[in-house]
């Protein structure tokens, strides 16, 4: 099991590199993080976008690459089409958004002619590495894409942190079905539908080796003290590797109090198509992506 990012990055320099297709990929972070992949073996990369833009950045910021390919794009709509269509003809492994807007980033995937085959439902999954705050990595979802999720919408997100957990060598996948209470209570709605959760989890929807608790609340999730303290009895409890939260305010709360507030760092990728698609936020440093590309590379490697 990967427990750190400093394994995750060592990981992905061991594997093939990968072909990464960056859409939109002339804002400083985003080219020096494909930079710093490329440097370290992990991918080939692909920058789409304007030209000179790009040229102008790496200039000013000191960067050169080996072997990278650069693709003219006159604007965002066409760099994350062309981003795009590189993936879906097999000529990348995956695909990174650099300095575009999500909607437009997204509406590149979802054109049902010219975009990326979706299986179900697409959705943001966050790994996070605390720095030993919590014993091994933290994958929640979602924050970034499902507003208020459906028990269908919730069984999906589940099943598509599963590859994230694979890429991340986690064979036996613990799932918090996270609310504000341990008890099915009716008048809310998200304990219902966690315990529904845990009997589909009970009857093998999600596989084998896949336990789902739910309804916990967070500090059961991550500390067995707690759990014992108040009784609730779960192997999940105090080792969870999965965190599903209600609601993409919660997850997004979630997300920048680990990040802002206790330092932690984060990888971040969409799930839901046939290869990983790298999506931070605009303002996230080149670390993060370079930590959302070493954990693209091994979920892409895992379709080879």
């Amino acid at each position: 099991m990967i427990v750190s990012f400093e394994q995750m990055l060592e990981k992905a320099k061991q594997g093939e590199p990968m072909v990464l297709a960056g859409a939109a990929a002339q804002d400083a972070d985003t080219i020096k993080a494909m930079a710093a992949a490329e440097e370290a073996g992990m991918i080939r990369p692909v920058l789409v976008g304007d030209i000179p833009t790009i040229e102008r950045v790496m200039k000013k910021e000191g960067v050169t690459f080996r072997n990278a390919e650069l693709v003219q794009a006159d604007d965002m709509v066409e760099a994350c089409a062309k981003a795009v269509e590189l993936v879906r003809l097999g000529k990348a492994d995956f695909l990174m958004k650099g300095l575009v807007d999500t909607n437009i980033f997204l509406k590149a995937i979802l054109n049902k002619e010219t975009g990326l085959p979706v299986h179900g439902l697409l959705s943001h999954v966050m790994t996070f590495d605390t720095l030993g705050a919590y014993h091994k990595l933290m994958l929640t979802s979602d924050g970034g894409m499902v507003l208020y999720p459906t028990l269908e919408q919730k069984i999906g997100l589940i099943k598509n942190c599963l590859p994230v957990a694979k890429a991340l060598e986690i064979e036996n996948p613990k799932v918090a079905v996270l609310c504000a209470k341990e008890k099915v209570n009716p008048k809310m709605p998200a304990t219902v539908d966690a315990a529904e959760l845990k009997k589909l989890g009970e009857a093998g929807e999600f596989g084998p080796n896949v336990l789902v608790e739910g309804p916990i609340a967070m500090d059961l999730a991550v500390s067995a003290h707690c759990a014992e303290v108040k009784g609730f009895k779960s192997e999940v409890a105090g080792d969870a590797d999965i965190f599903i939260v209600p609601n993409i305010e919660a997850g997004n709360i979630m997300g920048k109090t680990l990040g802002d507030i206790l330092g932690a760092k984060a990888a971040g990728v969409i799930v839901g198509t046939d290869t990983p698609i790298v999506m931070c936020s605009r303002a996230d440093n080149d670390e993060t992506k370079l930590c959302s590309i070493a954990l693209g590379c091994l979920m892409a490697g895992l379709n080879k």
